[in-house]
């Protein structure tokens, strides 16, 4: 099953503004709207990819691509769960 991503060219001038944003994206993710964030703004990626990491259930993978535009990627996968017997 292919990836569903967001995609958004914001920028912001603080960590503080990216990390709210980054609140708010981690939110829809978790509640499987899509399973990754595409942006231009590193400080986005950075906050959301430790955001993401606090929940248990998410494997958090990073990605920066430097062609003509760089791009930073943050997207998730389940982990699977553990049977009770191990």
């Amino acid at each position: 099953m292919p990836l569903r991503w967001k995609r958004e060219d914001i920028l912001f001038d603080s960590l503080y503004e990216a990390d709210v944003w980054a609140d708010s994206i981690g939110n829809e993710m978790y509640a499987r709207l899509y399973d990754g964030y595409d942006t231009r703004d590193y400080k986005i990626a950075y906050a959301l990819a430790f955001r993401l990491a606090e929940v248990n259930e998410f494997r958090v993978h990073t990605e920066t691509t430097i062609n003509n535009d760089t791009r930073y990627k943050v997207w998730v996968s389940l982990l699977q769960e553990r049977s009770s017997n191990s």
